[in-house]
């Protein structure tokens, strides 16, 4: 997995998916709160009529290159993704519905705590 540290650094990047097709540009970073790994990241796409808005795609078997962000999934499955607006920010109610999308497991934390926290 890449760490949360490094993959900060490339906000404002271009994100491609599995084939090297442009998927949009890296927003954020989210944290798995249960072992403070990066899990996903927020990819900022733009729409024919000037709002942006935020998919999440998943870092599992992603790989950084000097230039871009390559994640291990087609494009169009993180631009089915659930998103937010730019401004916006991911309720804990949606949380399951992002790790589903990707086939991923979600529990909460023993507590019932949050699963992903953005850094």
């Amino acid at each position: 997995m890449i760490p949360a540290e490094n993959i900060r650094d490339w906000r404002g990047r271009p994100v491609v998916d599995v084939e090297d097709a442009k998927i949009g540009t890296l927003e954020a970073v989210y944290v798995d709160t249960l072992g403070d790994e990066a899990v996903f990241v927020t990819v900022k796409l733009s729409s024919l009529f000037g709002k942006a808005r935020l998919v999440f795609a998943p870092l599992e078997g992603a790989v950084v290159t000097p230039e871009h962000l390559k994640v291990a999934v087609a494009r169009e499955l993180v631009r089915e993704a659930p998103r937010i607006d730019a401004d916006g920010e991911l309720h804990a109610t949606d949380e399951p519905a992002v790790f589903a999308h990707y086939g991923l497991e979600y529990r909460t934390g023993s507590l019932g705590e949050r699963r992903l926290a953005r850094r």
